[in-house]
């Protein structure tokens, strides 16, 4: 297993407490609810997949997302039927984005379907808003925590240094919920890290780095740190899930959709 860690971004001793927008801080803050069923309140253990009770919200936003995306699956794909996603048919757009694709096209539509879903100017507007500055990045790290629940699962906002300066701009996500259900690495770096990353910092002027770990299904996003090129990330060498992920190849070493 590659060790998932990136030179300027290390992630602070842990502390008795974090700071999250859970409890008294998630006061007036709207949460894109997806309330986990397990008994135990916490992501299921690695090898067992999550249960999820999703509110209207979250299978709303679900919704929306697949719908911008299914233009651009797979035409032979079956196209869902009735009004609303669940996350099993939102994943499999995905998958269906993802067929006879080339890793940049797949990064590509993700693009294309996060400004589908921006008022025309948005992206200029949110750099006069969110210059890149220690503020900015705590507080996008701050809004990620409840309006991304229904897309990676629960997260905590979490201290880190970015370059030589300790700031609350990490996000920890406990066990994506993408990375989850796809059960596929090449989905979770062509559909989500790399497009994320790029977008907020090349069309937002903020810098995000994304470091998901394979062994756990964990992931810390870090606002306001630049992301390295795919050939110096350590995701560019994964390996698949080769038990399983259904488009998993066991020939070779690295997982086939992030050779092309």
């Amino acid at each position: 297993m590659v060790a998932l860690s990136l030179q300027g971004v290390r992630p602070s001793p842990p502390k008795p407490q974090r700071p999250s927008l859970r409890g008294g801080n998630a006061r007036g803050v709207l949460r894109i609810r997806c309330g986990i069923a397990e008994p135990s309140g916490e992501p299921a253990p690695l090898g067992q997949k999550t249960r999820y009770n999703d509110g209207i919200f979250a299978k709303a936003f679900m919704t929306l997302f697949a719908r911008k995306m299914e233009k651009f699956a797979d035409p032979n794909g079956r196209e869902k039927k009735g009004w609303l996603y669940d996350y099993e048919s939102f994943v499999d757009v995905s998958k269906r984005v993802m067929q006879r694709r080339s890793r940049i096209q797949q990064q590509q539509v993700v693009r294309e379907v996060l400004l589908s879903m921006l008022p025309p100017g948005a992206p200029a507007q949110f750099k006069k808003l969110f210059p890149p500055t220690k503020w900015a990045a705590e507080f996008n790290a701050a809004l990620t925590v409840p309006f991304f629940e229904w897309l990676v699962g629960p997260s905590e906002v979490v201290e880190v240094e970015v370059n030589g300066v300790k700031q609350k701009s990490g996000v920890h996500i406990k066990k994506c919920r993408y990375l989850e259900n796809s059960g596929c690495v090449g989905m979770c770096v062509n559909m989500c890290k790399i497009p994320t990353q790029d977008f907020f910092t090349n069309e937002f002027g903020l810098p995000l780095t994304m470091i998901p770990n394979f062994e756990d299904m964990s992931c810390d996003m870090v606002y306001g740190q630049a992301p390295p090129t795919f050939e110096e990330d350590p995701v560019s060498i994964q390996p698949c899930y080769a038990d399983i992920c259904s488009m998993a190849n066991s020939s070779t070493s690295v997982c086939p959709k992030l050779k092309a």
